[in-house]
């Protein structure tokens, strides 16, 4: 097992699982420490990489497109203290990070895990059920309706329609977008057959953020509803295998492009683990791992030799 321990969090991998446990560090945001331990299986994972700074680094996990619902409704546009798959890595801790990220790296090759994007989720959104306040309103999700309640702070045009109930069939998407600069930000139902045009201030199936604490907050509810609505790159038939579906049988003229590749030759494997062996005694011959990491690491590459 790889493991790197920082006040960021602790991220951990057991060849299969990545697991990222946020810290308690106040640095840390309110949407990371919320969503808690977020398991990401490794067929989920397209690649990791370190950057290094002179006070601090990153450890920086790539999904494949289409794997996360939380990714797929916020599009890149969580902010660094909120985004689950950053680490801030401390200066002293480069070695473990470079190797955590190697050894990611080696079972994405080892299993022979594509980067391409995927038609069906791979991880299946934050917990049921959810309820968060922030901005004009308050939105509740059970698996099976959303629920709209307003404020004090809501236009009286909106408020006068009272708290809202939409069944998860009748929303056809769902939209995040973080308050920048003078810009307030909002979470959007689109109800199908429902069209509207109105800013987020008087739509009555929408919540309107200002950029206060808990907005981030109001991703984790896009988030769980989204992974609920039909994948946006899933095929008109709904067919697919990322789910581990069993595809339809390959007739006589396909049968032959059904024959998997060969494998490669697992001498080269076995020289990539005994040159990552010798790496591992240099790093901790100069005091970047400690004895008891050096210790794991060896033994978790002893184990698939």
């Amino acid at each position: 097992m790889a493991e790197i321990i920082q006040k960021d969090g602790t991220w951990t991998f057991d060849g299969e699982t990545l697991r990222l446990t946020p810290g308690r560090d106040k640095n840390v945001g309110l949407l990371r420490r919320t969503l808690g331990e977020l398991p990401v299986p490794l067929q989920a994972v397209a690649g990791v990489s370190l950057e290094q700074g002179r006070k601090a680094g990153r450890l920086r996990l790539r999904l494949r497109d289409g794997a996360d619902p939380l990714l797929q409704v916020t599009g890149g546009r969580l902010s660094e203290p909120h985004d689950p798959y950053q680490l801030v890595v401390e200066p002293g801790r480069y070695g473990v990070a470079e190797y955590f990220a190697e050894e990611v790296r080696t079972a994405l090759l080892l299993d022979q895990v594509p980067a391409d994007p995927v038609d069906a989720y791979l991880l299946p959104g934050p917990s049921l059920p959810l309820s968060v306040s922030a901005g004009d309103g308050t939105v509740s999700f059970d698996g099976e309706r959303v629920r709209l309640e307003w404020n004090w702070k809501t236009e009286d045009a909106k408020a006068a329609a009272g708290a809202r109930t939409l069944a998860l069939g009748d929303i056809s998407a769902v939209e995040w977008l973080p308050a920048a600069g003078l810009e307030n930000g909002h979470l959007r139902f689109l109800v199908r057959h429902t069209p509207t045009k109105a800013p987020a201030k008087y739509d009555p199936n929408a919540v309107e953020l200002w950029g206060f604490k808990k907005d981030p907050l109001m991703a984790l509810v896009a988030a769980a509803v989204q992974a609920r609505l039909p994948h946006p790159a899933a095929r008109a038939d709904g067919a697919g295998t990322d789910r581990g579906e069993v595809p339809a049988p390959a007739g006589p003229a396909t049968a032959a492009a059904a024959v998997p590749a060969p494998a490669a030759p697992a001498e080269d494997d076995h020289d990539a683990l005994l040159r990552r062996l010798r790496e591992l005694g240099d790093l901790h011959r100069s005091g970047v791992l400690t004895e008891e990491e050096f210790t794991l690491a060896k033994q978790a590459i002893l184990k698939r030799m």
